[in-house]
């Protein structure tokens, strides 16, 4: 296994990191990114004992990542009924997201930071038989310690993009020594299997196997809150902003400004990426002489409402359902764009920007297949939004979408498969 002085120092450092990490905590905990109940689980003291016999533990890097996980952690308990999983991820709004979806015999813990004592209690006390990492996050020292430990480790659904790739490999060394702890990479897509194979991965561990979001079950939804709506805007045309960022809100503002000239009865429905912002996007809204209501303030559509402020979580499988069509956020700002199974699985057309190179993969098949369709600007999304009014092209696209996103089952039985195989050869050696 190749050795790196970077990472060495690194390692060596993250024992004296305690001061810093908790420099770091208070920071967050001041701006209420951390949960000042569970901030312990931050230095790797569990709020929860540890459940007799074999654990997996599952990280997840975000809201998204860990939600793609719940049918996959529902197929391995059934196949093992004594099984039990714990499930990490890094932020609050996925810790309260998880909480009423975790399947039985399913934890959920905060990750701890990657100080070294901090990930030393975490390991000594949870002590998993098989460790899998989702996507893409790579901290040295819960990795290095990890597998020194002799933890089975899986790294699934691996993504890297240009970008990150580009970074590492000012680290070529580091990261071929953090890969090489890895027992098997199943990536989302080609392009990650070969910067990952460039980096230093050994061949005979990295395997293209889709996405798992692919394979995950429909978002779920309150159907009476579905219905109450639905029976709210009567027979109102209305599309769907999902995941907006700062910039893309004024843009879907302007395209349903234009859109309403076909259709003067149009509403539109902002979900921001981050709910917290929706009173600030109200704010602005108003300002241009829009009417607008928020969800977060107990608020509903009704016949002369312009825009509706779907600032809460947890909901967006009603959005989904109730809009026909949806500009899928992230995609005209720059960050990459975000996972467009989610609508595909409920029937709702996809329309996107230039900007989706965290999954192009699947954008480009969408595209392909007629089931998305690539939007530059303020005009072109609201041309879009006019033609897609008349059902049969909306329904047309969204069944293309529900095609591709109805052939991924193959990520997750792989994913299966390779899991209970990791638990096998662990019992083999116990």
């Amino acid at each position: 296994m190749a050795f790196s002085p970077m990472l060495a120092l690194y390692l060596t450092a993250s024992r004296w990191m305690v001061p810093l990490a908790n420099r770091k905590l208070a920071s967050r905990l001041a701006d209420g990114k951390e949960d000042s109940d569970r901030i312990n689980e931050r230095r790797g003291i569990a709020s929860q004992p540890r459940p007799r016999g074999e654990l997996i533990w599952f990280h997840a890097a975000s809201v998204g990542e860990s939600l793609s996980l719940l049918d996959l952690i529902d197929s391995l308990i059934d196949e093992r009924p004594d099984l039990n999983v714990l499930i990490t991820t890094g932020t609050r709004s996925s810790a309260d997201l998880l909480g009423s979806r975790l399947p039985d015999q399913t934890i959920h813990q905060f990750v701890p930071l990657d100080a070294r004592p901090f990930v030393e209690s975490f390991l000594d006390h949870w002590k998993p038989d098989v460790a899998v990492w989702t996507e893409s996050e790579l901290w040295p020292s819960l990795i290095c310690e990890t597998s020194a430990r002799g933890i089975a480790m899986i790294s699934l659904n691996t993504r890297m993009s240009h970008d990150s790739y580009k970074k590492w490999l000012w680290l070529r060394g580091t990261a071929g020594a953090l890969l090489g702890k890895f027992d098997l990479f199943l990536t989302q897509d080609r392009i990650t299997a070969k910067h990952l194979l460039r980096l230093g991965a050994q061949s005979t561990k990295v395997r293209i196997n889709g996405s798992l979001k692919e394979s995950s079950g429909a978002l779920p939804h309150d159907e009476k809150e579905r219905e109450k709506i639905s029976a709210a805007l009567e027979t109102r045309p209305v599309w769907l902003a999902a995941s907006t960022h700062p910039g893309e809100d004024e843009i879907a503002a302007e395209a349903q400004r234009l859109a309403r000239r076909a259709a003067p009865r149009l509403l539109l429905i902002i979900a921001p990426r981050h709910p917290e912002r929706g009173p600030a996007i109200a704010e602005m809204l108003r300002k241009s002489g829009w009417r607008v209501a928020l969800r977060s303030e107990a608020t509903e559509p009704d016949a002369v409402m312009d825009i509706y402020i779907a600032d809460t979580l947890g909901e967006m499988g009603l959005w989904y359902r109730i809009a026909p069509m949806n500009f899928l956020g992230g995609s005209l700002a720059e960050i990459g764009g975000h996972n467009p199974y989610e609508p595909a699985a409920l029937g709702s057309a996809i329309l996107h920007g230039p900007h989706v190179a965290n999954a192009k993969d699947v954008y480009d098949r969408l595209d392909e297949a007629g089931g998305a369709r690539l939007v530059t600007d303020a005009p072109s999304l609201g041309q879009a939004v006019i033609e897609l009014l008349e059902p049969h092209r909306s329904a047309a696209m969204a069944h293309a979408a529900w095609e591709i996103s109805s052939q991924g089952a193959q990520a997750a039985e792989a994913a299966f498969v390779e899991i209970i195989a990791a638990l096998d050869r662990k019992a083999e050696r116990a």
